[in-house]
C-alpha cells in the first residue's frame, strides 16, 4: 500500500531527526515533497497541489497571529517581571515535602498565563527543576511534575496556539472550549496533586537547603503591580475578550511595567519584542532569558508546513483508508475511543503536537455532528498524547529544557489522567 509506505518513509525521517538531534523541519520539507509527488501520481497537477497547500495554510492563518502575540508576551513578562514576581513568593513558602506539588501547581499556573509548554519548561519549568534538585528529590518524579503542569495551560490557556488551532478546525469558540476542557480536567487536575502530595510524603529526601532566589528581589522591582499583565489575561479571558486583544493588552502593561518600574529604556524594549528579554546578569539570564517574535520562527514554519499536509491529505484522500477504518472502530467501540485510537496513530508518526491535532481532525472529522464536542475530544486526546511519545518534539524539547531523564514521561500523571478520566462515559 502506497499510502502505508510513504507513512512510514514520513516516520522515519522523523525519528532521524530527533536521533541525530537536528530540526524536524528537514524532515517535514522532505515529506513535503514526498506528499506533492504523491498527489501528482494520482493526477493532481502542481497547481492543484500548490492550492491544496494555501488552503491548508488559511485554516492557520489566525494561529500566526497569536505565534507572534505569544512571542511578544513571554519576553515582556520576563522583563517586567512578571514571572519573576511569582516565582519569587512561590518559593518562599516551598517546603521540600511539598515540593511536587507546588511544581505541579506552579507549573499550571504559568503555563496558563503562558500557553505554552515550551515557554513554560524554559522557565517555571527550570526554576522548578532547580529547586527540586537542591531538595534532592528524584530528577524523575520533578520531571513528571513538571510535565504534567505545563501541559495543563498547554491544553486549556486562552493563549495556547493548540487551544486555537483546535477552534479554528472544529469552527468553534475558544473560550466556550477552554470552558469545557476546565471540567473535563477538574477530577484529572486534582488526582494529579493528590498524587504528587503523597509521592512528596513518601519518597526519601537528601540532606541540603533549598536554594535562594533572592536573585529575583535583588534584580527586579518586585512591585505587587508587575502581576497585573498576569492578571490582565485571567480577567478578560473570564469576560471572554477576544484572546488577541486580551494578549495585546496585557502586553502593553506589561511593557509599562517594564519601563516605569524595572527602567527599561523604550529602545531596548523595541529590541526585547523582537529578539527577547536577556538580562545583563549571568545567573539571572540561565533562568529567565527567552521569548521574542524571532523564537517563534520555527514553530511558525513547522505549523505552516503541517498545515500543507493537512490540504494535500484532503485534496488527494491520502488518508481516506485509514478513516475509514477509524470509523468502523468508532462504532465497535465508542466515537471518543476511536479518536483517543486515532490521535495515539497520528502522534507517534507525527513527532509534533501541531501535526498531531491535525491529522487527528481530519481522521475523525464527521465522527459527530456536536463541533464543540469534537473539540473536546481532541483536547483530551490528541494534545496530552503527542508528549507521551519519547521521540516527539512535544516532550523531547521540555525535557531537554529542564534537563530531566525521559523516564519523566511515565510520572507525568495528568497526562494519562486526562484521556483516562474522559474515556469512562463516552
Amino acid at each position: 500500500m502506497l499510502e502505508l509506505f510513504i507513512l512510514m518513509l514520513f516516520s522515519a525521517s522523523l525519528i532521524l531527526c530527533v536521533i541525530l538531534d537536528i530540526s524536524i523541519l528537514y524532515a517535514l520539507i522532505f515529506a513535503y515533497g514526498i506528499f506533492f509527488g504523491y498527489g501528482l501520481i494520482k493526477g493532481k497537477t502542481w497547481k492543484d497541489m500548490l492550492q491544496f497547500s494555501l488552503q491548508g495554510i488559511l485554516t492557520v492563518k489566525n494561529i500566526l497571529i497569536i505565534f507572534v502575540l505569544i512571542g511578544v508576551i513571554t519576553a515582556v513578562w520576563r522583563a517586567s517581571g512578571t514571572i519573576a514576581f511569582i516565582v519569587y513568593y512561590a518559593s518562599l513558602v516551598s517546603a521540600p515535602r511539598a515540593m511536587l506539588l507546588l511544581t505541579f501547581l506552579l507549573c499550571s499556573l504559568v503555563s496558563f498565563l503562558m500557553g505554552t509548554a515550551f515557554g513554560s519548561a524554559a522557565t517555571i519549568g527550570v526554576i522548578c527543576m532547580t529547586l527540586t534538585a537542591s531538595m534532592h528529590i528524584s530528577p524523575v518524579y520533578a520531571g513528571g511534575a513538571i510535565l504534567s503542569g505545563i501541559f495543563f495551560g498547554d491544553r486549556c490557556s486562552p493563549m495556547s496556539s493548540g487551544a486555537h488551532l483546535i477552534a479554528e478546525l472544529t469552527k468553534t469558540n475558544v473560550f466556550t472550549n477552554i470552558k469545557t476542557m476546565l471540567k473535563t480536567a477538574a477530577v484529572p487536575f486534582f488526582i494529579t496533586a493528590a498524587v504528587y502530595t503523597v509521592i512528596g510524603l513518601l519518597i526519601p529526601l537528601g540532606d541540603g537547603s533549598p536554594m535562594s532566589f533572592r536573585i529575583f528581589a535583588d534584580y527586579y522591582n518586585l512591585s505587587i503591580f508587575t502581576v497585573i499583565p498576569a492578571a490582565v489575561i485571567l480577567v478578560f479571558s473570564f469576560l471572554k475578550i477576544n484572546v488577541r486583544i486580551t494578549m495585546a493588552t496585557s502586553s502593553m502593561i506589561g511593557l509599562a511595567c517594564a519601563f516605569f518600574l524595572q527602567h527599561i529604556p523604550a529602545a531596548q524594549l523595541i529590541r526585547i519584542l523582537f529578539f527577547g528579554f536577556k538580562p545583563d546578569n549571568a545567573e539571572l539570564t540561565a533562568l529567565m532569558s527567552g521569548g521574542g517574535i524571532l523564537s517563534m520562527v520555527r514553530v511558525s514554519a513547522i505549523i505552516c508546513i503541517s498545515s500543507c499536509y493537512s490540504g494535500m491529505f484532503k485534496g488527494t484522500g491520502f488518508l481516506d483508508g485509514i478513516k475509514n477504518s477509524i470509523r468502523q472502530l468508532s462504532a465497535r467501540i465508542t466515537v471518543f475511543g476511536g479518536i483517543l485510537v486515532a490521535s495515539i496513530f497520528a502522534s507517534a508518526i507525527a513527532c509534533n503536537q501541531s501535526l498531531a491535532i491535525m491529522l487527528t481532525h481530519q481522521l475523525c472529522d464527521g465522527l459527530m455532528d456536536d463541533n464543540d464536542l469534537f473539540a473536546s475530544h481532541l483536547e483530551n486526546t490528541a494534545v496530552v498524547i503527542a508528549p507521551l511519545m519519547p521521540w516527539s518534539i512535544a516532550v523531547t524539547v521540555p525535557l531537554t529544557s529542564i534537563g530531566a531523564p525521559t523516564a519523566a514521561i511515565a510520572a507525568a500523571c495528568y497526562l494519562y489522567l486526562i484521556p483516562l478520566w474522559n474515556m469512562r462515559k463516552r
